[in-house]
């Protein structure tokens, strides 16, 4: 998504294109390429190198799964500081209750909506992410994601 596009539900997606577009399909191709030279004219050589490969790209899903998840916990952080200033009296012992996936998906509303999409998630127990992101009247885009 480019800097000054408006980010929304059917946009928020982020492709990282130096992993989605370069180094996984490049790593999926010697990986494949690799495993097939083993098959079909085993040496321990090719072997090694199939395994290097197959540890390569672990390492790259495990980096970027490792990013993600502090990013995610860096939300949950402040989600909570946010709802604690913005969720009325009544709400605020239940902010425990919100589960991670939940506090990702919450993070998109506005201040002005976050109260009543809260109470609503949190009464009506929507646990699924997407819901809760088409639920959002006014999207608040974060640029700032792994």
């Amino acid at each position: 998504m480019a800097a000054d596009e408006t980010q929304t539900y059917a946009n928020h997606v982020r492709f990282r294109p130096a992993f989605h577009y370069v180094a996984f399909p490049i790593l999926a191709i010697v990986f494949l390429w690799s495993a097939w030279r083993v098959v079909t004219d085993f040496s321990v050589d090719r072997l090694m190198f199939l395994l290097l490969t197959t540890a390569t790209l672990i390492l790259l899903f495990l980096a970027r799964i490792f990013a993600l998840t502090v990013q995610d916990r860096v939300i949950r952080l402040e989600m909570r500081l946010r709802l604690a200033q913005l969720l009325p009296n009544d709400l605020r012992p239940r902010i425990a209750e919100l589960t991670p996936k939940q506090l990702v998906a919450l993070r998109f509303a506005s201040d002005e909506e976050l109260p009543d999409l809260c109470r609503t998630v949190l009464t009506d127990r929507v646990s699924d992410a997407k819901a809760i992101k088409k639920m959002i009247r006014k999207w608040e885009g974060d640029y700032l994601r792994a």
